[in-house]
């Protein structure tokens, strides 16, 4: 039996709720990138807005550069976790979509 029109419209309404749902969750989202063994922490939001830098006192002794390398390392590594974990959500949501292989969402 073919699903309706109507039924169809509303199985699309409902992704697009899962869908919004999963974004805004994803957007309050915290992660926490590390640098040279947890010497310098960085505090991101599934927007990619930084909340927060935390520093060890050890590594404020070091020149300008290496500091300057490690923040880079910490912001990097929330970034990819940010995007990993961001991957992982929308799996779940276009898992009953029988999307190509590759497709983004959203769209």
């Amino acid at each position: 039996m073919k699903p309706s029109i109507s039924d169809l419209m509303k199985q699309a309404q409902n992704m697009q709720a899962e869908l919004q749902k999963a974004q805004e969750e994803m957007a309050k989202a915290e992660v926490v990138g590390e640098a040279g063994a947890g010497l310098v922490c960085v505090v991101m939001t599934g927007r990619h807005d930084v909340r927060r830098v935390s520093i060890d006192d050890a590594v404020l002794a070091e020149d300008k550069e290496v500091l300057e390398d490690l923040l880079a390392a910490a912001v990097n590594d929330a970034v990819r976790k940010i995007e990993a974990r961001n991957r992982d959500a929308m799996s779940g949501v276009a898992s009953g979509l029988n999307l190509p292989a590759g497709f983004k969402l959203p769209f």
